[in-house]
């Protein structure tokens, strides 16, 4: 994911087929009004249909939700960034984040579109209901819920800049892996697993390039005091 030139303005285009290429570009709300009525009635099925205790209910849900930090980092970090000499390999990660990477700004691609996103999760819930088996009904919907919020984090990183002061640090983590390193800072969401994992900024040797992180927003507010 080496390129000359990060361009900010503009997308790339994936296909030559203009169909294929309409169906690689979605909005935050499209994937949100697609899952949220899962994630609302998979808990509810489970505690009223399969007599899950609403604690219970309640533990899977949030085990979910923790599991999706994992998981969003393994994918990011060995899946999105896989090194390979294969052309066949570099073209799926280009396609799958390369392409974000190159242009940082194009907010139709922050989430998997309609299509392959319904087939991975489609994949996910059953390979997670081989393993816990019904648990699956509440624990699925809070994973989903992680990745729901991971999207929107993603999307708030690029366009604003941190509403809270705590928030920052996640701010910059993102911000470096673009402009920085790319072989650190993988979490987006939270960075709990890069600092498990060693691969983590030192946010507080790294000094801020407010220009630069400019670059990577949607929206510039130049006359919005930064948060220091």
């Amino acid at each position: 994911m080496k390129f000359e030139k990060i361009h900010n303005k503009g997308q790339a285009q994936l296909f030559r087929n203009q169909y294929l290429e309409y169906f690689t570009k979605t909005h935050p709300l499209v994937i949100w009004a697609m899952y949220l009525p899962v994630i609302i009635y998979l808990p509810y099925y489970s505690n009223q249909v399969l007599g899950f205790s609403a604690l219970n209910t309640a533990l899977l849900f949030l085990g979910g939700v923790f599991f999706w930090t994992f998981f969003e980092y393994i994918m990011h970090r060995f899946v999105f960034h896989w090194v390979s000499d294969n052309p066949r390999i570099q073209r799926i990660s280009y396609v799958l984040h390369g392409n974000h990477h190159e242009y940082p700004r194009d907010r139709q691609r922050l989430f998997m579109p309609p299509v392959p996103s319904l087939i991975i999760a489609s994949i996910i819930f059953l390979l997670m209901n081989l393993v816990i088996g019904q648990n699956v009904f509440a624990f699925f919907p809070g994973f989903m819920i992680g990745y729901l919020m991971y999207g929107s984090m993603h999307y708030a990183i690029h366009a604003w800049n941190p509403p809270y002061k705590w928030m920052k640090p996640i701010w910059r983590n993102h911000h470096l892996h673009h402009y920085k390193s790319e072989e650190k800072g993988f979490g987006v969401s939270s960075h709990i697993w890069d600092k498990v994992f060693g691969t983590a900024f030192d946010l507080k040797k790294e000094k801020e390039n407010k220009a630069e992180v400019q670059k990577l927003m949607f929206i510039k507010k130049t006359s919005a005091k930064q948060i220091s």
